[in-house]
């Protein structure tokens, strides 16, 4: 059986987050010469490259941020050990590190995690918001737990992943209230009216545009934005007209001051919480999927 060299993993770990291997030095109080050879060590032992000279820089590869991302748990582990041993209290918790796709409302990605803290007092939960292809590739590297999308990963993404669906709804066309006159004759009063929209590319847009066209509606393009929370912000001051899931609309209307303007059922915002197993196993995306199935999304089952 191979042995992992914790004394060489530590080095790593003290380079990794020192950035260099000369605050390493400082801070390990051993010669620069030293750390080095043990560096390469490690690297030699795991059959990988773990750092690489950018210009004066050194940075991870991606099997450095792999065994980083362990070696962060290691030594955590380690120092709640000794405290356990002490008697004294480890703060040890459940931990999930989530993905969010960054066309996601804040608000909706909140909804979704919200079940794994209520179901898992202790959780430590860290988010990550970033495109989806990046967020799949920390999922295939295991540095994240799940990825919360409106989108299912794709067959053609080199990744293997599993989609699991957590449910879908309607679209709610909100608005300040000097534009809520619009709710009369909706959805045709919305031709030539001031709407914004999510950019080019996402779920969304493409929902609402193929339903636009199916109507035969042409409403002014006001405004298109990558961030869904100033989209909301620019609406409430009367710019236009803006679409979310329908199961954020009591919310959104009473934070943004916003009125309804009309429901589109036929405009369906799907979401999914993908991982790299096929039958979720962390409790804290179970509770995310169980509740989104049965409450969030549960009750508008089919509309």
């Amino acid at each position: 059986m191979e042995w992992l060299n914790y004394h060489h993993l530590f080095y790593f770990w003290t380079v990794a987050r020192a950035g260099s291997i000369a605050r390493a030095s400082e801070e390990l109080r051993l010669a620069q010469p030293t750390i080095s050879n043990q560096l390469k060590t490690l690297e030699s032992s795991l059959g990988v490259k773990l750092l690489e000279r950018q210009g004066r820089r050194l940075v991870l590869t991606d099997a450095g941020r792999t065994v980083l991302r362990y070696a962060d748990d290691i030594f955590r582990t380690g120092r709640e050990l000794q405290r356990a041993a002490k008697g004294l209290p480890t703060g040890r918790g459940l931990r999930l590190v989530a993905g969010v796709l960054d066309v996601i409302p804040k608000r909706m990605a909140a909804l979704l995690l919200q079940p794994a803290v209520d179901a898992h007092p202790d959780l430590v939960l860290v988010c990550r918001e970033a495109p989806l292809p990046q967020l799949l590739g920390e999922l295939a590297l295991h540095e994240l737990d799940v990825v919360l999308a409106d989108v299912p990963a794709s067959e053609e993404v080199k990744v293997k992943a599993f989609n699991h669906r957590l449910g879908d709804c309607g679209t709610s066309f909100l608005a300040a209230p000097r534009l809520a006159h619009l709710k009369k004759g909706f959805p045709r009063s919305l031709e030539g009216a001031p709407l914004l929209v999510p950019s080019p590319g996402t779920a969304l847009r493409r929902a609402l545009d193929a339903w636009l066209d199916a109507c035969g509606l042409h409403p002014r393009v006001a405004g298109e934005f990558d961030d869904s929370a100033l989209m909301k912000a620019f609406g409430a001051r009367g710019f236009g007209v803006f679409a979310i899931p329908s199961v954020l609309e009591d919310d959104v209307r009473a934070q943004y001051g916003v009125q309804l303007v009309g429901r589109a059922e036929d405009v369906r915002q799907a979401f999914y919480a993908i991982t790299v197993e096929r039958r979720l196993r962390h409790p804290a995306v179970v509770a995310v999927a169980e509740t989104a199935r049965d409450a969030i999304f549960g009750a508008r089952a089919g509309g």
